[in-house]
């Protein structure tokens, strides 16, 4: 890849290896590099160690999506979402296992996948993206089984409450929806949770109505994107804190006592979930477009982030980066 080429880079999507050991990140070229966290932690460790082991094309267009399951590596760019085994992956080898298309109502459509989550109780993958549709696929068969419509607008984001059996989805229409009981892949029932735009508090013009981040904690969600990121108690539908950050947030995660959170801007940001903005962690990127945590490793227990620029930066403590991996 060119000088030019890596310029104009950016990072959509990364996700650890069920191990923990390795990095994969998808990239505005349709390619995914695969990067040993052993190795670029290592107290060896040189600049080799954090180039990728492997970097390979996976699709036409940008990699949006990355999530990985028990032994697989799911990749969704413009309309399709491929699997990769993590076990053939680390050997170099770059063969796709399969590749499917959600059932779009014309074959001309090829709407990007924003979103992919996997519900581990029916063993489903939930795909959202620009057809404005929520797509639900049997990992077992590889069909997809029903459609979720509702949104007006295309999804961003997509987040699963294990315990409720209940799907949140945000996207481009200013809405978040809640989908309730998806049991044998049938939605026994749908509500629009609440269009965060009409809350005079959490409202930017300026910015837009989409929301472009949003996770869940139990009883607890947070979103934000045009409207400023806030966090809302699910069981009452109200919002109790909105942070006031200054762009527009892609990414946000609840984590121990805090909520961290990338957007706009070249920094990490640490909130409180009373509201408080605890610091801004500086970052090597301009702009950041993803935020992930490993926690299945103690022993590689970080966090990266990466947006517009090659650089995938890492902190082993939360409160710096350590170091940056290179595309």
């Amino acid at each position: 890849m060119g000088p030019v080429e890596l310029l104009h880079m950016s990072v959509f999507s990364q996700t650890f290896s069920p191990c923990g050991r390795f990095l994969a990140a998808g990239n505005n070229y349709g390619e995914i590099a695969v990067f040993s966290l052993s190795a670029a932690l290592s107290p060896d460790a040189t600049g080799m160690s954090q180039k990728p082991i492997l970097t390979f094309a996976a699709h036409e267009g940008p990699v949006f999506s990355l999530i990985s399951t028990d032994t697989h590596l799911l990749s969704a760019g413009n309309g399709e979402i491929s699997a990769w085994s993590w076990a053939e992956l680390t050997k170099r080898s770059t063969k796709a296992l399969w590749t499917r298309r959600p059932n779009y109502k014309t074959s001309l459509e090829i709407p990007e996948i924003n979103a992919m989550i996997v519900n581990s109780k029916d063993n489903s993958l939930i795909v959202g993206g620009g057809d404005n549709n929520i797509h639900i696929m049997d990992m077992e068969t590889g069909t997809f089984k029903s459609v979720l419509q509702g949104h007006k607008d295309y999804i961003h984001c997509l987040s699963f409450r294990e315990r409720e059996g209940e799907l949140l989805s945000g996207g481009e229409d200013g809405a978040v929806r809640i989908w309730g009981e998806l049991i044998a892949h049938q939605c026994l029932q749908k509500s629009l949770l609440v269009s965060v735009t009409y809350l005079g508090e959490c409202t930017r013009p300026q910015f837009g109505k989409w929301i472009g981040c949003l996770t869940t904690d139990s009883d607890w969600m947070l979103c934000g994107g045009g409207p400023a990121l806030s966090l809302w108690h699910l069981r009452s539908m109200s919002p109790t804190s909105v942070f006031s950050l200054a762009g527009c947030q892609r990414e946000a995660v609840f984590y121990q006592d805090l909520i961290l959170t990338v957007g706009e801007g070249p920094y990490v940001s640490h909130c409180v979930p009373g509201g408080t903005v605890k610091a801004q962690i500086p970052s090597s990127s301009p702009s950041l477009n993803t935020l992930t945590l490993n926690l299945n490793s103690n022993e590689h227990r970080v966090m990266t982030t990466a947006g517009s620029s090659d650089q995938i930066d890492v902190f082993t403590n939360f409160s710096y980066r350590a170091f940056s991996l290179s595309f």
